[in-house]
């Protein structure tokens, strides 16, 4: 896809969920404020907005007319609130998200936690009311990121990475923190969108493992830079998975495998995006400049 086209395309996608997310969510000032506050916090904390970029772009394209934004929005909610659940003293205890203070510092840690806690309920909700004119469609949403966000998959891969490197350095258990603190995400995100564009089970089965491998890879990309880049260009601290004794398989691996990798990952993400009967130029070019970003 031509740099220009997939920059315009990609911009208003970030536009159209920024709006949505504005749109969708309460007011800073709604009672009760500090904790509405805290929450609008860290949802306009900016960011790539992938997750819902990624569910939006799959939406239209198998559909052009499909909305997506009410799956986007509930994506960014869970997204968010692992952020900010993730910066606690109790968790990672990191003072900066975003090039900003974290929740927990520009609030404090009850009002964080609250915050986090409220933004569960409000992405179901959203899935619910969004979607209550197609009842499958939404037992169907409802599901997918149910399963995501849950024990098995979100939570579950970060009770895994709590222990660090002294909980043992296995290919199997980074291979589940993987899945589940990053991939499953992502997976989620071009699932939904799919769905939401009226994709075949097969399709969005495609969808799903494409989502997995970029996942994995996405975050494999995040563990280099975190070796190589600075807390200016990332917008939060760096050096802090070597320095906290994290689990990485860069750490495991070394850096020349980790590159391997991640260009295999983002090789079997294109495949299956481009298996599916979908327009999938500009999710392609996207997965593509994931895997490739030096911030």
């Amino acid at each position: 896809m031509e740099a220009s086209l997939f920059q315009s395309r990609h911009e208003a996608f970030i536009t159209q969920a920024e709006t949505s997310l504005r749109r969708l969510t309460p007011a800073a000032d709604a009672r009760p404020a500090r904790l509405h506050g805290a929450m609008r916090y860290s949802l306009e904390a900016g960011g790539k907005r992938l997750r819902p970029v990624l569910c939006l772009a799959t939406a239209v394209a198998f559909a052009p007319q499909a909305d997506a934004t009410h799956a986007a929005t509930a994506l960014e909610c869970i997204h968010t609130y692992s952020l900010i659940h993730d910066d606690l003293p109790c968790m990672d205890d990191s003072d900066l998200r975003r090039g900003r203070p974290s929740c927990h510092k520009a609030f404090d840690e009850a009002t964080a936690l609250l915050a986090g806690d409220a933004l569960q309920p409000l992405a179901f909700e959203l899935l619910a009311v969004g979607y209550a004119d197609r009842p499958a469609l939404a037992t169907a949403l409802v599901r997918e990121l149910a399963v995501t966000a849950g024990s098995t998959l979100l939570v579950g891969g970060q009770t895994e990475d709590m222990g660090g490197l002294a909980a043992g350095a296995t290919d199997d258990r980074l291979q589940f923190i993987l899945l589940g603190k990053t991939a499953a995400m992502l997976s989620a995100s071009l699932a939904m969108g799919a769905l939401v564009g009226g994709a075949s089970a097969a399709d969005v089965e495609h969808c799903r493992r494409a989502g997995c491998a970029a996942g994995i890879a996405f975050q494999l990309v995040d563990d280099l830079l975190d070796l190589t880049a600075d807390a200016a260009q990332l917008g939060k601290p760096v050096g802090a998975d070597a320095q906290n004794g994290k689990f990485t398989y860069a750490g495991l691996h070394g850096v020349e495998a980790t590159k391997r990798r991640i260009e295999q990952l983002t090789a079997e993400a294109v495949t299956h995006r481009e298996a599916t009967k979908a327009d999938t130029a500009f999710l392609v070019e996207l997965v593509r400049r994931m895997a490739a970003r030096r911030t």
